[in-house]
């Protein structure tokens, strides 16, 4: 397995869901029930459960989570699995991630500036979905002339490719959904 993301801690998640009484499942167990946030960490795509500090937490929210004070968030309870999300936090995800993809344009950029072969027949750029030999050779084309400059850029010089931040977002969905992927270009396991 390569993993292409360092393992460091998350420093700020964006917020998926907001359960005010906590989760069904756990409040039948629990005398009082604690209130959770269910976020997406913005440099790793880590799924986590958050305790927040405050009832007035919106989706989308952008929380900080690092070690030093936190204005929102009590703790970090827990990293979970994308099965244990709630189906809010599901659909979500994707619109999340598409924000973070935009928003970080050009750490996305040089991906498609920087990727290498992984092995004799497979290259990074295979991984992202739609992209087969034939595109795969013109992208390698086109960012040896110049460098692409943004996501425009690469829609611009690439026409079979009109939205580039869509297949980086497809992509990271899918290494989020599939624990056992054997290839993380985005995310840690």
């Amino acid at each position: 397995m390569i993993i292409l993301r360092s393992d460091k801690k998350e420093l700020y998640a964006v917020v998926i869901d907001f359960l005010p009484r906590g989760r069904v499942e756990v409040i039948r167990q629990q005398y009082k029930p604690e209130p959770l946030v269910q976020g997406v960490g913005k440099d790793q795509f880590k799924l986590l459960e958050l305790v927040p500090k405050v009832n007035d937490i919106q989706l989308h929210d952008v929380v900080y989570i690092g070690d030093k004070e936190r204005d929102k968030i009590e703790r970090v309870k827990r990293r979970v699995g994308y099965e244990d999300l709630t189906q809010t936090a599901k659909m979500e995800l994707p619109f999340a991630i598409e924000a973070i993809v935009k928003e970080e344009e050009q750490r996305f950029v040089d991906f498609y500036n920087n990727a290498v072969p992984i092995s004799i027949k497979l290259h990074m750029l295979h991984l992202l979905p739609g992209i087969g030999k034939k595109l795969l050779q013109e992208i390698l084309d086109e960012r040896t002339k110049q460098p692409f400059e943004n996501f425009e850029d690469i829609s611009t010089r690439i026409k079979a490719i009109p939205h580039p931040e869509q297949m980086v977002v497809k992509r990271i969905m899918e290494e989020i959904e599939d624990p056992e992927i054997k290839y993380r270009l985005f995310t840690s396991k």
